[in-house]
């Protein structure tokens, strides 16, 4: 009895977070009914005309959406590619420092911005990038021009993936910094006696031990390739630098609350929803295959 107790304890103590979770993420997806009709708000969705898939034949006829499906697709695979080559390789250099107090202050130092909001970060690039900003400041001092960053569709999706990866590089590096630790000190020892460099030991010790976790890391990312960041772009981007930055998740926005086309934003929505169950699946499966994880 007493263990049927606990139980019941528990299960009430999930029952807040599962209230929530059925409010804010289930009960909506009834909603997704509004891209098959011509939504109009006054009539709800009982009284709204049933349209079928004219918003998503409207969706692919728009050269916006096409558009939108790229930049989102293009930015996420960058910011995918970097938030692995750069933490990897943070992770490896902080390895090789021997001092402790200072492997943990820099571990900190890089750690902290993960924890920082877009809000704010956003408020601090949009003042260095500025005309009379900090960085502009040194170009100008070097070639005596100025660069608008966030205002040039060449420079916004560059901006866009650099400060992704500067704030969550160090936070995805602790788990690097875990995959090394499980690596065998003796293999270390046996390779300083056959007189191996430390980028012998690296090549062929270290990358080898943390491979299926670079592996792993990497089929699991599959599945937020439809996800680029709608806080950090949103609060980057500017009407200028549409063609180049705006995302499924801001075009969405736009489309359904700013100029009320709340069936073709539904349409977008329900068809990112759809692809990205999809690549979740198949990120989960090749992560099976390839690095023996599975959550089930």
């Amino acid at each position: 009895m007493q263990y049927k107790g606990v139980t019941i304890h528990y299960h009430l103590m999930l029952l807040p977070g599962m209230i929530i979770l059925f409010i804010y993420n289930l009960l909506p997806i009834a909603g997704n009914v509004m891209a098959f009709q011509d939504y109009i708000p006054a009539k709800g969705i009982s009284g709204s005309e049933w349209i079928g898939f004219e918003n998503f034949t409207y969706m692919f006829e728009l050269d916006g959406s096409r558009r939108v499906f790229f930049n989102t697709i293009f930015i996420a695979s960058m910011k995918i590619i970097m938030n692995i080559i750069v933490p990897v390789t943070f992770a490896l250099l902080l390895n090789e420092v021997i001092f402790m107090k200072i492997k943990r202050s820099i571990q900190t130092i890089v750690y902290l911005p993960h924890f920082l909001s877009w809000v704010v970060l956003a408020g601090v690039l949009i003042d260095m990038l500025s005309g009379n900003g900090l960085i502009n400041k040194v170009i100008s001092f070097f070639t005596g021009e100025t660069m608008f960053f966030l205002a040039s569709n060449t420079w916004f999706p560059v901006v866009i993936v650099l400060s992704d990866v500067w704030k969550e590089f160090g936070f995805n590096a602790i788990i690097i910094l875990a995959a090394l630790t499980a690596i065998n000190p003796a293999l270390y020892e046996a390779a300083d006696i056959d007189g191996a460099s430390r980028l012998r030991k690296i090549w062929h010790i270290t990358l080898p031990g943390i491979a299926p976790t670079i592996v792993l890391l990497s089929t699991l990312s599959i599945g937020q390739i439809l996800n680029a960041g709608f806080d950090q772009i949103f609060n980057l981007y500017n009407p200028l630098v549409y063609e180049s930055g705006d995302i499924i998740d801001t075009y969405v926005y736009r489309t359904g609350l700013i100029n009320a086309q709340f069936g073709l934003a539904t349409a977008v929505g329900m068809l990112k929803a759809v692809i990205g169950f999809v690549l979740i699946i198949l990120s989960y499966r090749l992560a099976y295959r390839y690095a023996n994880y599975r959550i089930f």
